[in-house]
């Protein structure tokens, strides 16, 4: 399922990036997922603040926007499990980035 957009939403790289990867919770989503596919429990105990209306729903974005797939396993209880895609795992050093900036503000706040 796409999303569909008449036209590209975004005036500049940087607001696609927010865009996609922007908000509380879809950074944090995908640097779990780097280590490889997680099922919806996993994900809610390693963010236990939100909520799993809102892991759908970010999941769900993520998934649209081709950062994530989500597949299904044919038992029962319903399997599914969700992973970064090729595309997705090219957020990598964003997140790299994200993870060091945030640690040298950390250190910073700690200093003061």
């Amino acid at each position: 399922m796409k999303r569909e957009y008449q036209e590209i939403p975004y005036d500049c790289p940087i607001e696609a990036t927010l865009g996609l990867i922007g908000g509380k919770w879809k950074a944090l989503i995908l640097d779990h997922l780097t280590g490889g596919a997680l099922r919806f429990g996993e994900l809610q105990k390693c963010m236990p603040k939100i909520t799993p209306k809102m892991l759908t729903q970010q999941l769900r974005e993520l998934e649209e926007d081709g950062l994530i797939t989500r597949r299904v396993f044919p038992v029962v209880p319903p399997k599914v499990e969700y992973e970064l895609t090729d595309f997705g795992k090219t957020v990598l050093p964003i997140l790299t980035a994200m993870c060091d900036w945030g640690r040298l503000y950390l250190d910073r706040l700690e200093k003061m």
